[in-house]
């Protein structure tokens, strides 16, 4: 399980890292559909990406720790969760997003219950 936690940690911090830096360098280019939005947009959407980018150099120290950290694993996940409950919130209030964000949102509620199952395998492997 510790492995499993690694190997997750490793390609959370990655993509999101990944993720903003594209949001950062091509604003509305980055939203689908959305390259015409406008420059308040693309003034929010860079700023998120930086926002996006730093969390995922979080995920990236986290995993270099030994042992990766519960806590933080924890926080990380929750801060991933609250996202996407931030996307069920938008749905209520706007209607479905199109088909990428809803498996983005998917991807939001369903990962965190794991990575909270996941959090202290790498303490626990250590203290074994």
């Amino acid at each position: 399980m510790a492995k499993a936690l690694r190997v997750l940690a490793w390609t959370m911090g990655i993509a999101c890292v990944a993720i903003g830096l594209e949001h950062v360098l091509l604003g509305n280019l980055a939203l689908p559909g959305e390259e015409h939005a406008g420059a308040t947009i693309d003034s929010w959407g860079r700023f998120m990406g930086a926002v996006f980018a730093g969390y995922g150099a979080a995920w990236l120290w986290a995993v270099r720790q030994a042992p990766i950290p519960a806590r933080a694993v924890r926080w990380l996940a929750g801060v991933f969760l609250l996202g996407g409950i931030g996307r069920l919130l938008s749905l209520a209030a706007t209607g479905w997003p199109g088909a990428f964000q809803a498996v983005l949102a998917a991807l939001e509620l369903g990962l965190p219950p794991v990575y909270f199952w996941l959090a202290d395998a790498d303490e626990r492997r250590l203290a074994a």
